[in-house]
Protein backbone atom coordinates (compact mmCIF):
# COMPACT_ATOMS: atom_id res chain seq x y z
CA UNK A 1 0.00 0.00 0.00
CA UNK A 2 0.95 3.57 -1.07
CA UNK A 3 2.33 5.15 2.51
CA UNK A 4 0.80 9.04 3.83
CA UNK A 5 3.88 10.52 2.20
CA UNK A 6 3.18 9.72 -0.96
CA UNK A 7 -0.49 10.77 -1.33
CA UNK A 8 0.63 14.06 0.54
CA UNK A 9 3.57 15.24 -2.11
CA UNK A 10 1.68 14.03 -4.95
CA UNK A 11 -1.69 16.45 -3.65
CA UNK A 12 0.69 19.31 -2.61
CA UNK A 13 2.03 19.14 -6.26
CA UNK A 14 -1.55 18.76 -7.94
CA UNK A 15 -2.84 21.57 -5.61
CA UNK A 16 0.13 23.90 -6.99
CA UNK A 17 -1.19 22.98 -10.43
CA UNK A 18 -4.30 24.35 -10.05
CA UNK A 19 -3.11 28.17 -8.38
CA UNK A 20 -1.36 28.56 -11.98
CA UNK A 21 -1.19 28.93 -15.76
CA UNK A 22 1.18 26.91 -17.03
CA UNK A 23 3.98 28.73 -18.71
CA UNK A 24 4.82 28.62 -22.97
CA UNK A 25 6.63 25.42 -22.65
CA UNK A 26 7.13 25.92 -26.65
CA UNK A 27 8.30 29.32 -26.67
CA UNK A 28 10.76 28.58 -23.91
CA UNK A 29 11.78 25.71 -26.10
CA UNK A 30 12.54 27.25 -28.94
CA UNK A 31 14.31 30.24 -27.37
CA UNK A 32 16.44 27.81 -24.81
CA UNK A 33 17.80 26.68 -28.61
CA UNK A 34 17.77 29.98 -30.06
CA UNK A 35 20.77 31.14 -27.15
CA UNK A 36 23.12 28.46 -28.60
CA UNK A 37 23.58 31.03 -31.16
CA UNK A 38 24.39 33.76 -28.98
CA UNK A 39 27.47 31.59 -27.74
CA UNK A 40 28.70 30.45 -31.57
CA UNK A 41 32.64 30.99 -31.82
CA UNK A 42 33.88 30.85 -35.30
CA UNK A 43 32.35 32.50 -38.78
CA UNK A 44 28.86 32.84 -38.66
CA UNK A 45 26.05 31.58 -40.98
CA UNK A 46 23.58 33.62 -43.13
CA UNK A 47 20.63 32.76 -41.05
CA UNK A 48 22.35 33.85 -37.94
CA UNK A 49 19.30 35.25 -35.97
CA UNK A 50 20.77 37.01 -33.12
CA UNK A 51 21.98 39.30 -35.38
CA UNK A 52 23.73 41.45 -32.67
CA UNK A 53 26.56 38.68 -32.77
CA UNK A 54 29.39 38.60 -35.36
CA UNK A 55 32.32 36.06 -36.37
CA UNK A 56 35.00 35.33 -34.12
CA UNK A 57 37.80 33.51 -32.82
CA UNK A 58 38.46 33.12 -36.72
CA UNK A 59 42.03 32.42 -36.27
CA UNK A 60 41.99 29.59 -33.08
CA UNK A 61 44.42 26.88 -33.68
CA UNK A 62 46.85 28.88 -35.41
CA UNK A 63 49.52 29.03 -32.60
CA UNK A 64 49.65 24.67 -33.15
CA UNK A 65 49.21 25.20 -36.73
CA UNK A 66 45.35 23.46 -37.07
CA UNK A 67 42.01 24.68 -37.54
CA UNK A 68 39.96 24.91 -34.47
CA UNK A 69 37.62 27.41 -35.30
CA UNK A 70 33.73 27.01 -34.14
CA UNK A 71 32.39 25.25 -30.87
CA UNK A 72 30.89 27.25 -27.98
CA UNK A 73 32.25 29.97 -25.78
CA UNK A 74 31.30 28.55 -22.39
CA UNK A 75 29.14 31.05 -20.66
CA UNK A 76 30.03 34.95 -20.20
CA UNK A 77 33.69 34.78 -21.28
CA UNK A 78 35.56 34.21 -24.85
CA UNK A 79 36.88 30.87 -24.11
CA UNK A 80 36.37 27.32 -25.21
CA UNK A 81 36.58 24.78 -22.71
CA UNK A 82 35.91 21.77 -24.44
CA UNK A 83 34.74 19.82 -21.01
CA UNK A 84 31.74 21.72 -20.46
CA UNK A 85 31.12 22.03 -23.88
CA UNK A 86 31.08 18.14 -24.35
CA UNK A 87 28.57 18.10 -21.82
CA UNK A 88 26.40 20.38 -23.53
CA UNK A 89 26.61 18.09 -26.40
CA UNK A 90 25.76 14.97 -25.01
CA UNK A 91 23.19 16.53 -23.15
CA UNK A 92 21.81 18.12 -26.28
CA UNK A 93 21.91 14.80 -28.30
CA UNK A 94 20.19 12.95 -25.47
CA UNK A 95 17.54 15.43 -25.38
CA UNK A 96 17.06 14.97 -28.92
CA UNK A 97 17.18 11.60 -28.76
CA UNK A 98 14.95 11.07 -26.11
CA UNK A 99 11.90 14.01 -26.75
CA UNK A 100 13.16 14.41 -31.00
CA UNK A 101 9.22 13.17 -31.71
CA UNK A 102 8.22 15.53 -29.56
CA UNK A 103 9.88 18.48 -30.48
CA UNK A 104 8.16 19.40 -33.51
CA UNK A 105 10.17 21.84 -36.22
CA UNK A 106 12.83 22.55 -32.88
CA UNK A 107 14.12 19.33 -33.63
CA UNK A 108 16.43 20.76 -36.19
CA UNK A 109 16.86 23.45 -34.34
CA UNK A 110 18.18 21.33 -31.95
CA UNK A 111 20.15 19.47 -34.50
CA UNK A 112 21.85 22.43 -36.22
CA UNK A 113 22.63 23.52 -32.29
CA UNK A 114 24.57 20.25 -31.81
CA UNK A 115 26.39 20.05 -35.10
CA UNK A 116 28.07 23.77 -34.42
CA UNK A 117 29.28 21.72 -31.28
CA UNK A 118 30.77 18.27 -33.22
CA UNK A 119 32.04 20.14 -36.10
CA UNK A 120 34.44 21.56 -33.92
CA UNK A 121 34.97 18.54 -31.44
CA UNK A 122 36.03 16.25 -34.76
CA UNK A 123 38.43 18.63 -35.51
CA UNK A 124 40.16 18.81 -32.19
CA UNK A 125 39.69 14.78 -32.28
CA UNK A 126 40.82 14.59 -35.45
CA UNK A 127 43.81 17.04 -36.38
CA UNK A 128 46.78 15.71 -34.58
CA UNK A 129 47.48 12.03 -34.35
CA UNK A 130 47.87 10.90 -30.79
CA UNK A 131 46.85 14.39 -29.34
CA UNK A 132 43.15 15.58 -28.31
CA UNK A 133 42.64 19.17 -28.39
CA UNK A 134 40.75 20.24 -25.14
CA UNK A 135 40.70 24.00 -25.04
CA UNK A 136 41.28 27.48 -26.76
CA UNK A 137 41.61 30.71 -24.90
CA UNK A 138 43.86 31.84 -22.14
CA UNK A 139 41.07 31.92 -19.16
CA UNK A 140 43.43 33.80 -16.97
CA UNK A 141 44.29 36.64 -19.89
CA UNK A 142 40.76 36.66 -20.76
CA UNK A 143 38.65 37.20 -17.49
CA UNK A 144 41.15 39.76 -16.80
CA UNK A 145 39.45 41.72 -19.89
CA UNK A 146 35.60 42.79 -20.75
CA UNK A 147 35.31 42.82 -24.54
CA UNK A 148 33.07 41.72 -27.16
CA UNK A 149 34.17 38.19 -28.44
CA UNK A 150 34.37 39.79 -32.08
CA UNK A 151 37.10 42.15 -30.49
CA UNK A 152 39.30 40.14 -28.02
CA UNK A 153 43.00 40.39 -28.20
CA UNK A 154 43.99 38.09 -25.19
CA UNK A 155 45.84 34.84 -26.22
CA UNK A 156 43.69 32.00 -27.67
CA UNK A 157 46.18 29.58 -26.43
CA UNK A 158 45.66 25.64 -27.07
CA UNK A 159 45.45 23.01 -24.41
CA UNK A 160 45.89 19.35 -25.54
CA UNK A 161 45.60 16.14 -23.83
CA UNK A 162 47.79 13.70 -24.85
CA UNK A 163 49.15 10.23 -23.78
CA UNK A 164 52.27 11.55 -21.22
CA UNK A 165 49.96 14.26 -20.09
CA UNK A 166 46.48 12.34 -20.03
CA UNK A 167 43.43 13.30 -19.41
CA UNK A 168 40.48 10.94 -19.25
CA UNK A 169 37.74 12.83 -17.90
CA UNK A 170 37.66 15.50 -21.26
CA UNK A 171 38.59 12.26 -23.94
CA UNK A 172 35.64 10.32 -22.24
CA UNK A 173 33.32 13.16 -22.71
CA UNK A 174 34.21 14.35 -25.78
CA UNK A 175 33.30 10.56 -26.80
CA UNK A 176 30.05 10.87 -25.01
CA UNK A 177 29.20 13.54 -26.91
CA UNK A 178 30.48 12.46 -30.44
CA UNK A 179 28.55 8.97 -29.64
CA UNK A 180 25.34 10.38 -28.41
CA UNK A 181 25.31 12.93 -31.62
CA UNK A 182 26.05 9.55 -34.07
CA UNK A 183 22.79 8.71 -33.19
CA UNK A 184 20.93 11.93 -33.27
CA UNK A 185 22.41 12.08 -37.10
CA UNK A 186 22.12 8.33 -38.15
CA UNK A 187 19.26 8.81 -40.07
CA UNK A 188 19.25 12.07 -41.30
CA UNK A 189 22.81 12.33 -42.65
CA UNK A 190 24.48 8.57 -42.19
CA UNK A 191 27.64 8.98 -43.69
CA UNK A 192 28.71 12.32 -40.62
CA UNK A 193 26.75 10.07 -38.10
CA UNK A 194 29.64 7.23 -39.08
CA UNK A 195 32.48 9.80 -38.92
CA UNK A 196 31.15 10.80 -35.25
CA UNK A 197 30.77 6.98 -33.99
CA UNK A 198 34.02 5.78 -35.58
CA UNK A 199 36.11 9.07 -33.74
CA UNK A 200 34.06 8.58 -30.93
CA UNK A 201 35.52 4.76 -30.33
CA UNK A 202 38.97 6.13 -31.16
CA UNK A 203 38.71 9.05 -28.41
CA UNK A 204 37.17 6.77 -26.15
CA UNK A 205 40.41 4.55 -26.25
CA UNK A 206 42.54 7.13 -25.37
CA UNK A 207 40.69 7.94 -22.38
CA UNK A 208 40.71 4.31 -21.65
CA UNK A 209 44.48 3.56 -22.20
CA UNK A 210 45.48 7.14 -20.47
CA UNK A 211 44.47 7.06 -17.69
CA UNK A 212 44.60 10.53 -16.07
CA UNK A 213 42.90 13.46 -15.05
CA UNK A 214 43.39 16.44 -16.91
CA UNK A 215 43.21 19.38 -14.16
CA UNK A 216 46.46 17.07 -13.26
CA UNK A 217 48.00 17.93 -16.75
CA UNK A 218 46.42 21.17 -17.59
CA UNK A 219 45.98 22.57 -13.45
CA UNK A 220 45.45 26.46 -13.43
CA UNK A 221 45.02 26.32 -17.55
CA UNK A 222 41.75 24.45 -15.98
CA UNK A 223 41.19 25.15 -12.62
CA UNK A 224 39.61 26.46 -10.35
CA UNK A 225 37.27 26.83 -14.20
CA UNK A 226 36.27 23.50 -14.85
CA UNK A 227 38.46 21.49 -12.78
CA UNK A 228 37.65 17.56 -12.60
CA UNK A 229 36.75 17.79 -9.15
CA UNK A 230 34.85 14.33 -9.20
CA UNK A 231 37.69 12.27 -10.68
CA UNK A 232 37.47 10.86 -13.81
CA UNK A 233 35.72 7.38 -13.38
CA UNK A 234 32.63 8.72 -13.87
CA UNK A 235 33.38 10.12 -17.31
CA UNK A 236 35.04 6.68 -18.07
CA UNK A 237 31.51 5.31 -16.75
CA UNK A 238 29.61 7.71 -18.82
CA UNK A 239 31.72 7.48 -22.39
CA UNK A 240 31.41 3.49 -22.07
CA UNK A 241 27.83 3.83 -21.16
CA UNK A 242 26.73 6.39 -24.34
CA UNK A 243 28.88 3.88 -26.61
CA UNK A 244 27.38 0.95 -25.58
CA UNK A 245 23.94 2.87 -26.55
CA UNK A 246 25.53 3.77 -30.14
CA UNK A 247 26.89 0.24 -30.49
CA UNK A 248 25.63 -2.31 -28.31
CA UNK A 249 28.84 -4.12 -28.27
CA UNK A 250 29.50 -5.86 -25.08
CA UNK A 251 32.80 -4.36 -25.12
CA UNK A 252 31.60 -1.15 -23.14
CA UNK A 253 29.02 -3.08 -20.77
CA UNK A 254 32.21 -5.05 -19.64
CA UNK A 255 34.06 -2.05 -19.20
CA UNK A 256 31.84 -0.43 -17.21
CA UNK A 257 31.68 -3.73 -15.07
CA UNK A 258 35.43 -4.03 -14.66
CA UNK A 259 35.38 -0.39 -13.16
CA UNK A 260 33.23 -1.80 -9.96
CA UNK A 261 30.48 0.15 -8.16
CA UNK A 262 30.39 4.12 -8.48
CA UNK A 263 29.82 6.97 -6.14
CA UNK A 264 26.00 7.22 -5.09
CA UNK A 265 25.89 10.79 -5.96
CA UNK A 266 23.10 13.33 -4.94
CA UNK A 267 23.84 15.73 -7.91
CA UNK A 268 24.74 15.72 -11.75
CA UNK A 269 26.51 18.58 -13.56
CA UNK A 270 29.57 18.45 -16.43
CA UNK A 271 31.46 17.51 -13.88
CA UNK A 272 29.72 14.64 -11.59
CA UNK A 273 28.27 12.05 -14.26
CA UNK A 274 27.21 9.13 -11.83
CA UNK A 275 23.83 9.86 -12.02
CA UNK A 276 23.49 10.27 -15.59
CA UNK A 277 25.04 7.23 -16.93
CA UNK A 278 22.81 5.45 -14.08
CA UNK A 279 19.84 6.45 -15.50
CA UNK A 280 20.87 5.97 -18.87
CA UNK A 281 22.26 2.59 -18.39
CA UNK A 282 18.75 1.62 -16.41
CA UNK A 283 17.08 2.34 -19.59
CA UNK A 284 18.16 -1.33 -21.14
CA UNK A 285 16.68 -2.80 -17.57
CA UNK A 286 13.59 -0.99 -17.51
CA UNK A 287 12.71 -0.92 -21.20
CA UNK A 288 14.10 -3.92 -21.92
CA UNK A 289 13.88 -6.12 -18.98
CA UNK A 290 17.75 -6.86 -19.02
CA UNK A 291 19.07 -7.81 -15.66
CA UNK A 292 22.63 -7.02 -16.47
CA UNK A 293 21.64 -3.71 -15.96
CA UNK A 294 19.53 -3.92 -13.24
CA UNK A 295 22.50 -3.03 -10.75
CA UNK A 296 22.26 0.73 -12.64
CA UNK A 297 18.50 0.64 -11.95
CA UNK A 298 18.91 0.50 -8.10
CA UNK A 299 21.49 3.10 -8.45
CA UNK A 300 19.08 5.78 -10.64
CA UNK A 301 16.28 4.96 -7.90
CA UNK A 302 18.71 5.38 -5.00
CA UNK A 303 19.64 8.81 -6.62
CA UNK A 304 15.78 9.79 -7.51
CA UNK A 305 15.26 8.79 -3.12
CA UNK A 306 17.97 11.71 -2.51
CA UNK A 307 16.20 14.07 -4.75
CA UNK A 308 12.46 13.92 -3.73
CA UNK A 309 11.47 16.15 -1.37
CA UNK A 310 10.28 14.38 2.09
CA UNK A 311 11.85 10.78 0.73
CA UNK A 312 13.80 9.29 4.17
CA UNK A 313 16.59 9.36 2.34
CA UNK A 314 16.21 12.83 0.87
CA UNK A 315 19.31 14.92 0.70
CA UNK A 316 18.56 18.00 -1.12
CA UNK A 317 17.12 21.31 -0.14
CA UNK A 318 14.07 23.30 -1.54
CA UNK A 319 13.50 27.15 -1.37
CA UNK A 320 10.64 28.28 0.27
CA UNK A 321 9.29 28.91 -3.59
CA UNK A 322 10.01 25.48 -4.35
CA UNK A 323 12.96 25.66 -5.79
CA UNK A 324 15.71 22.79 -5.96
CA UNK A 325 18.47 23.95 -4.03
CA UNK A 326 22.04 22.59 -4.03
CA UNK A 327 25.16 25.15 -4.17
CA UNK A 328 24.96 28.95 -4.29
CA UNK A 329 27.58 28.83 -7.70
CA UNK A 330 25.20 28.57 -10.49
CA UNK A 331 22.53 26.37 -8.70
CA UNK A 332 20.59 26.17 -11.47
CA UNK A 333 22.56 24.23 -13.72
CA UNK A 334 22.09 21.69 -11.10
CA UNK A 335 18.55 22.36 -10.94
CA UNK A 336 17.94 21.65 -14.83
CA UNK A 337 20.28 18.81 -15.49
CA UNK A 338 18.36 17.24 -12.31
CA UNK A 339 15.02 17.61 -14.06
CA UNK A 340 16.19 16.07 -16.90
CA UNK A 341 16.92 13.08 -15.07
CA UNK A 342 13.35 13.45 -13.32
CA UNK A 343 11.60 13.37 -16.37
CA UNK A 344 13.68 10.91 -18.60
CA UNK A 345 13.27 8.32 -15.34
CA UNK A 346 9.83 8.92 -15.23
CA UNK A 347 9.45 8.77 -18.78
CA UNK A 348 10.74 4.95 -18.61
CA UNK A 349 8.70 3.76 -16.09
CA UNK A 350 5.53 5.65 -17.66
CA UNK A 351 6.11 3.21 -20.80
CA UNK A 352 6.71 0.09 -18.37
CA UNK A 353 3.86 0.99 -15.50
CA UNK A 354 6.65 0.53 -13.34
CA UNK A 355 7.25 2.05 -9.61
CA UNK A 356 9.74 1.74 -6.87
CA UNK A 357 10.75 2.56 -3.47
CA UNK A 358 11.89 5.60 -1.07
CA UNK A 359 12.11 3.33 2.15
CA UNK A 360 8.34 3.02 3.16
CA UNK A 361 7.00 5.43 0.47
CA UNK A 362 6.12 3.93 -3.10
CA UNK A 363 6.86 5.86 -6.07
CA UNK A 364 4.88 6.38 -9.11
CA UNK A 365 5.62 8.39 -12.20
CA UNK A 366 4.05 11.24 -12.00
CA UNK A 367 6.14 11.85 -8.25
CA UNK A 368 8.67 12.09 -10.81
CA UNK A 369 6.25 14.51 -13.15
CA UNK A 370 5.41 16.40 -10.86
CA UNK A 371 8.51 17.26 -9.28
CA UNK A 372 10.05 18.16 -12.87
CA UNK A 373 6.96 20.19 -14.06
CA UNK A 374 7.55 22.10 -10.38
CA UNK A 375 11.25 23.00 -11.28
CA UNK A 376 10.82 24.03 -14.91
CA UNK A 377 7.85 26.31 -14.00
CA UNK A 378 10.05 27.89 -11.45
CA UNK A 379 12.67 28.69 -13.50
CA UNK A 380 9.77 30.58 -15.93
CA UNK A 381 8.53 32.27 -13.42
CA UNK A 382 6.63 30.66 -11.37
CA UNK A 383 8.14 32.03 -8.17
CA UNK A 384 7.77 34.44 -5.37
CA UNK A 385 9.51 36.95 -7.23
CA UNK A 386 7.37 36.20 -11.01
CA UNK A 387 10.48 36.51 -12.83
CA UNK A 388 11.70 34.14 -15.51
CA UNK A 389 15.39 33.04 -15.28
CA UNK A 390 15.03 32.72 -18.81
CA UNK A 391 15.87 35.84 -20.38
CA UNK A 392 13.63 37.33 -23.07
CA UNK A 393 10.76 35.19 -21.80
CA UNK A 394 7.83 36.94 -20.14
CA UNK A 395 8.23 40.65 -19.47
CA UNK A 396 9.66 40.03 -16.30
CA UNK A 397 13.11 38.59 -17.01
CA UNK A 398 17.11 39.00 -15.67
CA UNK A 399 18.75 42.41 -17.45
CA UNK A 400 22.07 42.62 -16.57
CA UNK A 401 23.38 39.49 -17.13
CA UNK A 402 26.91 38.71 -16.46
CA UNK A 403 28.00 38.21 -20.24
CA UNK A 404 30.18 40.37 -22.18
CA UNK A 405 28.67 40.12 -25.63
CA UNK A 406 25.71 40.87 -24.26
CA UNK A 407 26.87 43.78 -22.47
CA UNK A 408 28.56 45.43 -24.59
CA UNK A 409 27.34 47.35 -27.79
CA UNK A 410 27.30 45.69 -30.51
CA UNK A 411 29.73 46.19 -33.89
CA UNK A 412 26.63 47.65 -35.69
CA UNK A 413 26.01 50.35 -33.05
CA UNK A 414 29.78 50.62 -31.57
CA UNK A 415 32.52 49.45 -35.14
CA UNK A 416 35.30 50.41 -32.75
CA UNK A 417 36.78 47.81 -30.22
CA UNK A 418 36.94 48.81 -27.06
CA UNK A 419 39.89 47.11 -25.70
CA UNK A 420 40.67 44.95 -22.97
CA UNK A 421 39.84 47.62 -20.07
CA UNK A 422 37.17 50.03 -22.01
CA UNK A 423 34.29 47.46 -21.69
CA UNK A 424 34.70 47.50 -18.17
CA UNK A 425 32.75 50.82 -18.02
CA UNK A 426 29.88 49.33 -19.02
CA UNK A 427 30.22 46.02 -17.16
CA UNK A 428 29.94 48.48 -13.84
CA UNK A 429 26.67 50.67 -14.88
CA UNK A 430 23.25 49.69 -13.98
CA UNK A 431 21.83 50.06 -17.93
CA UNK A 432 20.35 47.10 -18.84
CA UNK A 433 22.65 44.58 -21.32
CA UNK A 434 21.79 46.22 -24.74
CA UNK A 435 21.51 42.99 -26.71
CA UNK A 436 18.99 40.36 -25.47
CA UNK A 437 20.94 37.03 -25.40
CA UNK A 438 17.38 35.21 -25.78
CA UNK A 439 17.03 32.15 -24.53
CA UNK A 440 19.70 32.30 -21.94
CA UNK A 441 18.99 30.23 -17.77
CA UNK A 442 21.40 31.98 -15.79
CA UNK A 443 22.69 30.96 -12.42
CA UNK A 444 19.37 31.78 -10.36
CA UNK A 445 18.43 32.83 -7.35
CA UNK A 446 19.99 32.08 -4.07
CA UNK A 447 18.62 30.16 -1.03
CA UNK A 448 15.59 32.43 -0.31
CA UNK A 449 14.15 32.73 -3.60
CA UNK A 450 15.81 36.44 -4.18
CA UNK A 451 18.07 37.62 -7.04
CA UNK A 452 19.48 41.36 -7.21
CA UNK A 453 20.12 41.25 -11.39
CA UNK A 454 23.54 42.02 -10.67
CA UNK A 455 25.82 42.16 -13.64
CA UNK A 456 28.91 41.36 -11.32
CA UNK A 457 26.90 38.67 -9.53
CA UNK A 458 28.25 36.22 -11.42
CA UNK A 459 27.39 32.89 -9.73
CA UNK A 460 23.38 34.31 -10.07
CA UNK A 461 23.68 36.72 -13.35
CA UNK A 462 25.72 34.45 -15.63
CA UNK A 463 24.55 31.90 -18.18
CA UNK A 464 25.61 28.91 -19.44
CA UNK A 465 25.43 26.48 -22.16
CA UNK A 466 25.05 23.50 -19.98
CA UNK A 467 22.39 25.28 -18.02
CA UNK A 468 20.38 25.68 -21.22
CA UNK A 469 21.21 21.99 -22.70
CA UNK A 470 20.09 20.00 -19.84
CA UNK A 471 16.70 22.09 -19.79
CA UNK A 472 15.63 20.91 -23.53
CA UNK A 473 14.46 17.84 -23.04
CA UNK A 474 11.94 18.44 -19.62
CA UNK A 475 10.80 21.54 -21.91
CA UNK A 476 9.99 19.01 -24.67
CA UNK A 477 7.94 16.80 -22.58
CA UNK A 478 5.98 19.20 -21.27
CA UNK A 479 5.62 21.58 -24.69
CA UNK A 480 4.49 18.10 -26.44
CA UNK A 481 1.49 18.32 -23.29
CA UNK A 482 2.52 15.59 -21.34
CA UNK A 483 1.35 16.46 -17.96
CA UNK A 484 0.81 14.23 -14.93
Amino acid sequence: MASPFFFVFLLSALSLENTYASPNYREALSKSLLFFQGQRSGRLPSDQQLSWRSSSGLSDGSSAHVDLTGGYYDAGDNVKFNFPMAFTTTMLSWSSLEYGKKMGSELQNSRVAIRWATDYLLKCARATPGKLYVGVGDPNGDHKCWERPEDMDTPRTVYSVSPSNPGSDVAAETAAALAASSMVFRKVDPKYSRLLLATAKKVMQFAIQYRGAYSDSLSSSVCPFYCSYSGYKDELIWGAAWLNRATNDPYYTNFIKSLGGGDQPDIFSWDNKYAGAYVLLSRRAVLNKDNNFELYKQAAENFMCKILPNSPSSSTKYTKGGLMYKLPQSNLQYVTSITFLLTTYAKYMKSTKQTFNCGNSLIVPNALINLSKRQVDYILGVNPLKMSYMVGFSSNFPKRIHHRGSSLPSRAVRSNSLGCNGGFQSFRTQNPNPNILTGAIVGGPNQNDEYPDQRDDYTRSEPATYINAAFVGPLAYFAAGRSP
